[in-house]
């Protein structure tokens, strides 16, 4: 029997251009990149240089702490760059791809014949692994570290997210196989949503399903871990994108590493918003062909509009970007009256617009304005309407920028992950950049503990 949590706090908030379920194959681009800054907490060694050649789920570059992590080329091709920024930080690997794909074996796997230690191995030589996180501290796992238990969340509410039932359709055995192998290492814990529960995803036996009722950030695994099993200090838990668990299975099925990816291709600058069918690294511009007039006072996100990040059209598709959202900028608008305009169109959360006495609107065609400056933290309680989690995030982000380690912890700092706060930064009035600042504290006290 599914535990059910029911979720009251958080947002729902619709943007126009979600992706509609029909789904198109990118063809193969003539280059791709692995981004180091995609992973959080490592410290990247290169163990590959200009002109090499290098196979599908070939190792580019290794974590410095353990040496186990490894970063893997998605492609087979030929390294034509190594690109270094300030005191030669390593910022992208860029791989020119050869026409025919040649992928390096790890070999078909019985997974009932595997240990949960030559699955971790498993992902450890294939490069996978780099894509488990930790909480604490929101970071590539250590796998010297054993967990409590890993999460898997199977949806996501965030603003023009992905639906992983689109992503998942016709790979359901190869996702309940990464889940089961999974299940080797550590207790396995299934987020789903109540729409999910007689899905071709389940059952699974190896996995305890818990079904989460509620507005975003429901589908947050901060938010499940905090509901199922919150995590003290000296514990560690892991979590897996839904998507890699399907990559996990496939690995197993084939022995190949395919980082091949259905991203949802949306936001209302978008011609036909839909799914595409790429490789991880992929140009964003062979993505996006066709599907924008005109860049000019768009942005593109790397990622959905809420946790995603800038990129230009000469970027490329980030390690963790299950979306790529193009939504007006915003700086091309001149408004009469300014602020006192009274903004029948607009969405708010407070009465501050005249729109509230319309009611909801089905969608939302908003910009990227920010329309106000950062000031002083207003104490009315906003976090707290939208946090679903037993913490109190006010006091938590003044503890982060007061840099008062024992509060923080004693607020529980090393159960969220930046991402948990995004839906409060969206409604501050105070304008505070949240995540940013939840990503530094991390940082700071993994420091102070390392």
């Amino acid at each position: 029997m599914k535990t059910l949590y029911k979720i009251k706090k958080g947002l729902d908030l619709k943007l126009k251009g979600e992706a509609t379920a029909k789904l198109s194959a990118a063809a193969l681009s003539s280059e791709y990149a692995v981004m180091p800054a995609d992973f959080p907490g490592i410290v990247p060694r290169t163990v590959v240089k200009e002109g090499d050649s290098v196979l599908a789920g070939q190792t580019l570059f290794v974590d410095k702490a353990t040496e186990r992590v490894q970063f893997v080329s998605p492609v087979s091709g030929t390294v034509v760059g190594v690109e270094r920024g300030e005191r030669r930080k390593l910022l992208r690997f860029r791989i020119k791809a050869n026409e025919t794909q040649e992928f390096k074996d790890f070999g078909v796997k019985d997974l009932s014949k595997l240990t949960g230690d030559e699955v971790k191995e498993l992902m450890l030589e294939s490069g996978l692994f780099a894509f488990v996180r930790q909480r604490p501290y929101d970071v590539v796992a250590n796998p010297n570290e054993a967990p409590k238990a890993i999460f898997v969340s199977a949806f996501n509410k965030m603003p023009l997210a992905a639906d992983f039932g689109v992503v998942v359709k016709c790979f359901e055995q190869d996702f309940k196989l990464g889940i089961r192998a999974l299940a080797k290492i550590a207790k396995v814990h299934l987020g789903i949503c109540p729409e999910q529960i007689n899905s071709e995803i389940l059952p699974i036996e190896e996995a305890e399903v818990s079904v989460f009722d509620g507005p975003n950030p429901s589908g947050n695994v901060g938010v499940q871990i905090n509901h199922v099993s919150p995590v003290n200090k000296g514990e560690v838990v892991w979590t897996l994108g839904a998507e890699m668990a399907l990559v996990l299975g496939r690995l197993i099925r084939t022995g190949k590493l395919s980082l091949t990816r259905r991203i949802a291709v949306a936001g209302s600058c978008v011609k036909e918003p839909h799914y595409v069918e790429t490789i991880i690294g992929a140009p964003l511009a062979d993505i996006l062909k066709g599907q924008i007039d005109n860049v000019e006072h768009t942005r593109i996100i790397n990622g959905n509009p809420f946790v995603g990040y800038k990129s230009a059209i000469t970027d490329f598709l980030g390690a963790f970007s299950t979306e790529v959202c193009v939504i007006p900028e915003g700086d091309d608008v001149n408004e009469a009256f300014g602020w006192i305009a009274p903004r029948l169109n607009d969405f708010s959360t407070s009465h501050s617009y005249f729109s509230w006495l319309f009611g909801k609107k089905k969608s939302y065609d908003l910009d990227c304005r920010v329309k106000g400056g950062e000031r002083h933290m207003i104490m009315s309680a906003e976090y707290e309407r939208v946090f679903p989690m037993d913490i109190y995030p006010s006091y938590l982000i003044k503890a982060i920028l007061t840099g008062d380690i024992d509060r923080q912890e004693a607020l529980g700092i090393y159960e969220v992950a930046p991402e948990d706060f995004a839906v409060a930064e969206f409604i501050d009035s105070s304008k505070l950049e949240l995540q940013r600042i939840v990503r530094e504290g991390l940082d700071i006290l993994r420091k102070e503990n390392a």
